[in-house]
């Protein structure tokens, strides 16, 4: 193993491919069910982002450089926030923050205790959850590029 290629061997690599989707499938599960139990949009992004921190250190810098579209997530960052902002300024009317979409809603107003329910909560949660995903594979992406200039 030279200084270019850091990643890690065959066994490393294999289990990080079994893994990293289940990882990805886990924290889409608590992005989607945050408003019914213990989770939510911060908690299932933060899992996600794990797969991508998994993902580079099992395939190593520069396979990751290859696959990671810096525009994509910076575009993806911006969305999740401009989502959760214009969740809250829905009920602006009443109060910021007012779950307008509770009772009144077409979509998300089903049974408490259905995934179709909560109002804007599961859509908050998943703006959230695209920002935590985004911005902290985005930040361990940009240490490790730091890390690999100071050498």
């Amino acid at each position: 193993m030279n200084s270019q290629n850091n990643d890690m061997g065959l066994i490393v690599k294999t289990m990080a491919r079994v893994t990293i989707p289940l990882i990805g499938i886990f924290g889409a599960y608590v992005v989607a069910h945050g408003h019914l139990t213990p989770g939510g949009g911060f908690q299932g992004g933060a899992t996600v982002a794990g797969a991508g921190v998994l993902f580079l250190i099992a395939f190593g810098l520069s396979e990751t450089k290859n696959r990671i579209n810096k525009t994509l997530y910076s575009a993806l960052e911006g969305i999740g926030g401009l989502v959760f902002l214009a969740m809250g300024m829905l009920g602006f009317g009443v109060v910021f923050f007012y779950n307008t979409l509770w009772r009144e809603g077409p979509v998300f107003n089903g049974e408490p205790g259905s995934l179709l329910s909560a109002g804007y909560l599961p859509i908050m949660n998943l703006a959230v959850g695209l920002k935590v995903y985004t911005g902290l594979v985005s930040a361990l992406f940009a240490i490790a590029l730091f890390r690999r200039w100071k050498k």
